[in-house]
């Protein structure tokens, strides 16, 4: 495994930090729920299916663009729900590789583990050599 570069790593600890702060607040985050449902062991398998989640976000940017062209400039500021749609868009098209890789990790590790643990037993049966008879 090749080694995580400084600036790449505190930012993932400030991200962690940011999400630990916002604990109380994340029942009313959907894509943060699912996000972490995706990133547990059982729901790894789920993460390329919820990339289908995307695509209501981006019929949501595309009607609420149109609706802001034709409206005028007193409603401009459904721009920042379109911004907010453009995130989430974002969040659950990537939940799908990232999952896929943390899936193939999660099984490289425990097909390891199995190895190991066949192995072990696998020692611990074998005869032990004696020597035999007046060979001493």
């Amino acid at each position: 495994m090749f080694p995580t570069p400084a600036p790449v790593r505190r930012h993932w600890q400030r991200s962690k930090r940011t999400a630990e702060a916002l604990t109380p607040v994340r029942r009313f985050l959907p894509t943060n729920q699912i996000r972490d449902a995706v990133m547990t062991r059982r729901g790894l398998k789920w993460g390329v299916p919820a990339m289908l989640l995307a695509a209501p976000y981006l019929l949501a940017i595309k009607i609420l663009t149109d609706f802001v062209a034709q409206a005028g400039p007193g409603w401009g500021w459904l721009h920042l729900v379109v911004l907010l749609c453009a995130y989430n868009t974002c969040k659950m098209f990537w939940l799908g590789p990232i999952s896929l890789i943390h899936l193939a990790r999660a099984r490289l590790h425990e097909h390891a583990e199995h190895r190991k643990a066949a192995r072990a037993a696998q020692v611990e049966h074998e005869p032990v050599p004696v020597m035999a008879g007046a060979a001493s």
